[in-house]
């Protein structure tokens, strides 16, 4: 096959399957996926033309989905089943319905959905389109979505009814035209705004747009008004080869998606699994034992999450999880926030080595991936860059790059990078790559390892500190659930550390503890002033701790 593939390689030009330098490992890795793979010359044609009808989008992965595997089960959700011909139609038809209400190329379609079909629908819908879908965080307050929605102004929003009152005033000034995607109460022959939409208009295949649509992801938005990340549609199918040469996922297999699908992480799921003609399971609220229950009764081949789901999951009774041993999962992709290496080990030594870590940021996509052997060797790591994409770390002046073991600035490099923020300007650059925000530096394998949020680090007596090595230290003690460290003022050092800890149930842990404990591994200045024990960390939707609430 190697041969076969290399023969067609020389007779392509840079094209779809990238520089002609990369055409054989992008053919080799795809076809490895399924991705690439025999077709019936009839329906080859149709799905080729599919893609130049639509280019590398949705509406081309769902179009070609529907002609190849038209009866395949596609979604599972809270609602029932829809084929891959079901979600075709359904998009068709919502596109054709908000077409008839006035949205067209180009316009802004905000979605605040949970996981469902809704947002998949909607999705796909403004796809169609070519309008620009823009993803709102459910757990955003009042005052964040105002912010979003007057710099963004959509001018349709399809959004779950629990968050009309929160929409209310911040969706006052856009009036934008509204559609619920999932009603307060969901029961047998319950109809939303968006099911009388599709019911309403033909399920005809649009007309594509000139342009291919557009997404915006918000960045965290821990404080202020959330940043609009925009990114387009990759111009090769290079990205996709570099994911699956680091991830084992394979065409036609079934993925749960615990992680939201707002979230870049699993948006990218979302697109990954149009191109495998996945089976994706869903549920609106994440329960861990019912993430086990969806993986063992769907025999899932994936796992998609943010690690404080792993976390959560791995807090359930011995009892329970010794009753899901999960044969069928080959891949547990984690990504959205630090992956410390006491869970990552806890993970696979309970499910078997099958983590993979992706490190990123809604603006840089991917930076590295973490293998389980590299998580086992070097617990903690974030792994190696995939083909295609560039790191380097750089001095705190963004002016030179550090040789290898070097802690600096980490700027990264890849076709996925956004586009810019929606409301003007973008990251620092260092020589074309852009800032992931983060300070980090390589061992001596070529792994790279995170230090820290380069506006974390502080200055303790003269010398530089970064919380993150001491959250992964003391989250190895046995009896901390969770823990977290930021820096406070001290009048001797100038700056010291305070650890937040939660304890699991049933433990005890006092603060001397927590400190000799940091002694015994970690330099002086390295030791928190002062350890508080909470009840909880507070949280994004994404598992992210926000710092800003802790003092």
């Amino acid at each position: 096959m190697s041969d076969r593939f290399d023969a067609i390689a020389k007779r392509i030009s840079i094209g779809p399957l990238g520089p002609v330098t990369d055409v054989p490992f992008n053919l080799r890795t795809l076809a490895g996926a399924g991705v690439l793979r025999p077709l019936r010359p009839d329906k080859l044609a149709r799905t080729v033309r599919e893609l130049l009808r639509w280019g590398a989008s949705p509406a081309a992965g769902i179009a070609g989905a529907a002609i190849n595997h038209p009866h395949q089960v596609a979604l599972c959700d809270d609602a029932g089943e829809l084929t891959f011909s079901d979600l075709d139609r359904r998009s068709n038809a919502l596109a054709n319905a908000l077409a008839g209400k006035g949205v067209g190329e180009g316009d802004g379609v905000a979605i605040m959905c949970r996981n469902h079909r809704g947002f998949i629908d909607a999705t796909l819908a403004v796809s169609k389109l070519g309008a620009q879908g823009l993803y709102l965080n459910t757990a955003f307050s009042g005052p964040q979505l105002e912010g979003v929605m007057e710099r963004e102004r959509p001018g349709a929003l399809i959004y779950d009814e629990e968050f009309a009152e929160l929409l209310g005033d911040a969706d006052a000034e856009t009036n934008a035209k509204r559609f619920v995607a999932w009603p307060e109460q969901q029961g047998p022959g319950s109809h939303t705004a968006l099911d009388e939409l599709i019911s309403s208009a033909p399920d005809t295949r649009p007309a594509p747009p000139d342009e291919s649509a557009r997404f915006v992801i918000l960045t965290s938005g821990t404080t202020g008004t959330p940043k609009g990340a925009q990114r387009g549609q990759p111009d090769t199918l290079g990205p996709l080869a570099a994911m699956f040469s680091r991830i084992p996922l394979h065409a036609r297999e079934t993925t749960v998606i615990a992680a939201p699908l707002f979230h870049s992480w699993g948006f990218a799921h979302f697109m990954l699994g149009l191109a495998l003609n996945s089976t994706y399971v869903i549920q609106r609220k994440f329960d861990p034992e019912q993430t086990l229950q969806a993986i063992a009764s769907h025999e899932a081949a994936a796992l998609v999450v943010v690690p404080v789901m792993m976390q959560r999951i791995l807090q359930l009774p011995d009892q329970t999880l010794s009753a899901y041993e999960l044969p069928s999962l080959r891949v547990t992709a984690a990504s959205g926030s630090a992956l410390p290496g006491p869970l990552a080990e806890e993970w696979m030594d309970r499910f078997g080595d099958n983590l993979y870590n992706l490190y990123g940021s809604t603006e840089v996509a991917w930076a590295t991936i973490a293998t389980p052997d590299e998580l086992r060797a070097a617990p903690g790591t974030a792994g190696q860059p995939p083909r295609g994409t560039v790191i380097k770390i750089v001095d705190q002046d963004g002016e030179r790059e550090l040789p290898r073991g070097g802690t600096g600035r980490v700027f990264v490099g890849n076709e996925m990078a956004f586009e810019g923020y929606t409301g003007g300007g973008g990251k620092d650059t260092y020589q074309g790559l852009l800032s992931s925000g983060d300070v980090g530096h390589f061992d001596a394998a070529g792994r790279l390892f995170i230090d820290g949020r380069a506006d974390e680090m502080i200055v303790s007596g003269g010398e530089n500190v970064f919380p993150r090595e001491v959250e992964d230290l003391i989250a190895g003690l046995g009896a901390v659930k969770e823990v977290a460290v930021i820096g406070v003022d001290d009048e001797e050092f100038g700056q010291r550390l305070k650890a937040f800890v939660v304890v699991v149930d049933d433990e005890d842990l006092g603060e001397d503890e927590v400190r000799a404990y940091v002694r015994k591994n970690l330099a002086r200045y390295k030791v928190p002033r002062e350890v508080e024990f909470l009840d909880s960390l507070p949280r994004s939707a994404t598992g992210k701790v926000l710092k800003r609430e802790l003092t």
